[in-house]
Formats: structure tokens, C-alpha cells, sequence
């Protein structure tokens, strides 16, 4: 059966990976795109490397017949998709890409983003889409969250560790090197190739970051009581992909051993033998997190490391499986890609 899917933000960078991805899904159709300001456009001249596909031509929303839709991607930017699904069909099951339902509690939301939601009665019946944890919740989703980029490379190298009990929850430390893609495709200044080649910095240090939101919510919810990780982002002169190296306080074969155990039978999650530190260009354009450990100097302490592209299991990627899962689907279906390189 092949299910028909509208992207909405279709000219972002989520939006074109969602187009590439879906476009070897066998069960699934792009029925409609939309874009505000390229309204009107072929995908082919907003994206000269989709133009091999037959694709819809932009649209606005409202042109948007969503009765022949089956199920609705929003990717698009924060801060301005909670009113869109608020007025779309209540028929429709909807994956939204951006940050307005990834945090549970309003107040939270508010002090992470800077205003009150605007659609309290949807977030409360959204679920969070990272998927190897929330599966069931996923499948019978009408609205599911997709998880911050960042986010989720965190979470991949923290849950389990968190949920075991085997490292000390006051002594966490995320640092995490970021693709520019992450940025969005929007000009602005400091992402321009003069301002950002041949150099990396920090932005958001000191606890300022909106993923802390998310890593607060999850890993207090794993834990059943408070967690606060100190997590500083990098900025990195590459396209895609995360790096996360994380600190942690515990026995580094205990880390690793359950770290291999919890994701042993997933698919798209890899734990390398123990020692063997993962690299952005091992997964680049693929839905796979890579995941390593190693022991420190210091004993008790391990560093792991975690690793995966930003656009597709950080986002795109993870949108296709939490589709998959909601429509029924195997959830490898369209997501099977090998990682492009060199």
C-alpha cells in the first residue's frame, strides 16, 4: 500500500532531505510541497539535485488539498508551527520536525523559547519522537515530536547509562561539535564561508542552549529525579554531522557493556568494540548513530563518544522512522542508505 505524505517547508534543508529520503521509501509519495516565499517554483530550481525526480511544484499551505494526504511533515522553523497544525485537519497524523512540541510542560517551553505556547492543547497530546524509546507511544501518535538534533546525539550516549544507574548523574559533561547545516538554510552573517572556514567556536556556553530543555526533561524522566548535564556546542566548518564527546564518571567497561546491551538489537544504533572512537564521516547522509567508549587517565572515568548527521537521524531520518512506525510500516523502510564516502 503506498501511503501520500505533504512536506511542509519543503525548501529547508530537513524539507529536501525528507524529498531524497522519500524518494526510494517504497511506500510512501510525495503529494504535496510547500514553501512561503518559493511558492510557485519547480523543487528542481530551489534544489538542483532533486531535479531527476518527479516532484509537485511548491505551493503555499493553503493551496494544499490535505484530503488526499495520509500523513503531514512540517519542517518547518521554530516558533512558527504550532499555530500551522493547529489549523490543519484533526484527521491528520502529523511529524513535526521543529522544537514547538518537543517539551512537555508548558513553563518549560516558555523559559526555553521565550514565549508561551501557542497551541497547549496539542502538546499535550504530542509525543516525543526519539524513537528507539518511544515506539509504542510513536505508533499510536497522531502528533510526534522530533527530537532536537543535539538533543538526540546526547541522549543516544546518555539513556541507557542514566537508566542503569552506572555512572554518577551530578558529573556529566557534553561537548558536542556541530555541523553549519543544523543552522538552517536562513542568511545570517556568522555562517557565511569568510566568517566560519578555517576555524570552530562555542556558542550557547554556560547552560544557555534550548537542547538543554530536552536533556533536562528526558534525562530527570530516566533517572526519576533531577539531572542537569553541562553541555557546550561547537560550531565546526563542516555541512553535516554531530560529534558529542561525553564525560562521564564510571567503570568504562561497565559503560560500554551497557551501552552494547541496550542497543544491541537496533538497527540504526551501533556500539564499536570497546576503544574504537567514531567519526563524522563514517555516517555522513545516512540514518545510523555510531557510538564509542574508551577509558580515561584518571580511573573511574570513561569518555564516550557519539556521532550521527544532523539532517538525517537527527532529523529527516528520524521523521521517516517515526512515519514508518505510525503508518504501520517496517521502520527501516526508505532509511537503509549507506553513508557517503569519503
Amino acid at each position: 500500500m503506498t501511503h501520500s505524505v505533504a512536506i511542509l517547508g519543503a525548501s529547508g534543508y530537513t524539507g529536501a532531505e525528507l524529498v531524497r529520503l522519500i524518494a526510494t521509501h517504497p511506500s510512501l509519495r510525495i503529494a504535496a510541497l510547500s514553501a512561503d516565499r518559493k511558492a510557485g517554483q519547480p523543487m528542481a530550481a530551489v534544489f538542483p539535485f532533486l531535479r531527476h525526480l518527479d516532484l509537485p511544484t511548491l505551493v503555499t499551505i493553503p493551496e494544499i488539498d490535505f484530503g488526499t494526504v495520509d500523513l503531514i511533515f512540517c519542517a518547518l522553523p521554530h516558533g512558527t508551527t504550532q499555530e500551522v497544525i493547529a489549523a490543519l485537519p484533526r484527521d491528520k497524523r502529523i511529524v513535526d520536525l521543529s522544537a514547538d512540541f518537543r517539551l512537555r510542560d508548558l513553563a518549560a517551553y516558555q523559559t526555553w523559547y521565550g514565549k508561551p505556547h501557542a497551541a497547549p492543547d496539542l502538546q499535550a497530546e504530542a509525543v516525543y519522537g526519539l524513537t528507539e524509546f518511544y515506539r509504542t507511544e510513536i505508533a499510536a501518535a497522531r502528533l510526534v515530536a522530533g527530537t532536537g538534533c543535539n538533543a538526540a546525539t546526547g541522549q543516544y550516549a546518555l539513556r541507557p547509562l542514566i537508566a542503569a544507574g552506572v555512572i554518577d548523574l551530578d558529573n556529566i559533561i557534553i561537548d558536542l561539535k556541530a555541523g553549519v547545516s543544523g543552522a538552517g538554510r536562513s542568511l545570517k552573517e556568522n555562517l557565511l564561508h569568510a566568517e566560519l572556514s578555517e576555524g570552530a567556536h562555542a556558542y550557547s556556553a554556560g547552560g544557555t542552549h534550548r537542547h538543554l530543555g530536552e536533556f533536562d526533561q528526558e534525562f530527570s524522566a530516566v533517572a526519576g529525579r533531577p539531572v542537569r548535564v553541562q553541555f557546550t556546542p561547537h560550531l565546526i566548518p563542516a555541512n553535516r554531522g554531530i560529534l558529542a564527546t561525553v564525560y562521564v564518571k564510571g567503570d568504562p567497561a561497565t559503560v560500554h557493556r551497557t551501552l552494547a546491551a541496550a542497543y544491541a538489537s537496533e538497527t540504526f544504533l551501533e556500539v564499536l568494540p570497546m576503544g574504537e572512537l567514531p567519526s563524522i564521516r563514517h555516517i555522513r547522509g545516512s540514518n545510523f548513530c555510531h557510538i564509542g567508549v574508551t577509558g580515561d587517565r584518571i580511573p573511574g572515568r570513561a569518555v564516550v563518544v557519539a556521532t550521527l548527521d544532523n539532517l538525517t537521524k537527527g532529523s529527516s531520518g528520524q521523521a521517516i522512522q517515526n512515519a514508518n512506525l505510525m503508518l504501520g510500516l517496517p521502520e527501516t523502510d526508505g532509511l537503509m542508505l549507506a553513508p557517503v564516502f569519503p
